[in-house]
């Protein structure tokens, strides 16, 4: 792809941010949410929070970052998740705990080149119980979309915290290996938000928000790509030991230098 990514920002949400423009519609009421109340708010102890979606009735799909503290590095402990689904005006359809997350086998949360990063972001949160309501029917997974198709962002963010909020008819700008580039604008604690299509007419996932970036001087979204990954991540999960599964350095697609300079000459600022 051409045009390059000039700069890149993680959005899992801190205590202390700087409020943004937002040309996404909040959904504040009860028809608005309906039939989106699967995407809730995950809350990361005192810290933040990012956005996650419900795949299966004890699994939560998110971004394998937001399970990091970013100033240590170091995996947050399991007990420091909450999952609130269809949060709007401070309550939600359904409240959860998580007893195990686990980042995909090939994410490095560690690497220097951050177009590494965004790729294999995706995590899973197995929650403490299942959530079996008639009004939250997780959503399924689609195929990958293709350059200039449209799709749709529901996320939490800054200064909308307490509802999710909607932006339709984004479109793919381009896929670098891994990674989706998107036209939709996004913010601080949309890490994680699903990333939609119309398949069949139902709304399937076919990303994960994972970062904002710049190119040609415009704000865009990026995203990994999600079908063969997520279903790697699905595997590893069933197999998975323990309750955080963490990796070894250095397991990401391997297109950057070590300086920071991304695919064709894209620069990055330290998140």
């Amino acid at each position: 792809m051409r045009r390059l990514l000039k700069a890149l920002v993680f959005l899992c949400l801190p205590l202390a941010g700087h409020a943004q423009e937002s040309p996404l519609h909040m959904l504040a009421t009860a028809d608005e949410t309906r039939g989106l109340e699967a995407v809730g708010r995950i809350d990361i102890g005192q810290t933040g929070f990012c956005t996650g979606t419900l795949i299966a009735p004890d699994r939560v799909l998110t971004a394998a970052h937001c399970l990091y503290d970013n100033a240590t590095g170091k995996p947050y402990p399991v007990s420091a998740f909450r999952f609130m689904a269809g949060l709007r005006n401070g309550r939600a359809a359904a409240y959860r705990g998580v007893r195990r997350a686990m980042a995909h086998p090939d994410y490095d949360f560690s690497a220097a080149d951050r177009a590494v990063r965004v790729t294999y972001d995706l995590a899973l949160l197995q929650l403490d119980q299942p959530i079996r309501l008639p009004s939250l029917p997780p959503f399924a997974a689609g195929g990958d979309p293709l350059k200039g198709e449209s799709v749709a962002i529901l996320s939490y963010g800054i200064d909308r915290s307490e509802a999710p909020s909607l932006e339709n008819n984004c479109q793919i700008l381009g896929r670098q290996p891994g990674v989706f580039v998107m036209s939709c604008l996004v913010e601080f604690g949309s890490s994680g938000a699903p990333v939609f299509q119309m398949r069949d007419g139902k709304p399937a996932i076919v990303s994960v928000v994972s970062a904002k970036a710049e190119m040609d001087g415009r704000p865009v979204a990026l995203g990994a790509t999600l079908e063969q990954p997520l279903a790697e991540l699905e595997v590893a999960f069933a197999q998975g030991d323990g309750q955080f599964r963490t990796v070894a350095k250095g397991l990401g697609f391997g297109a950057g230098r070590s300086d920071g300079t991304g695919p064709g000459g894209a620069k990055f600022l330290k998140p």
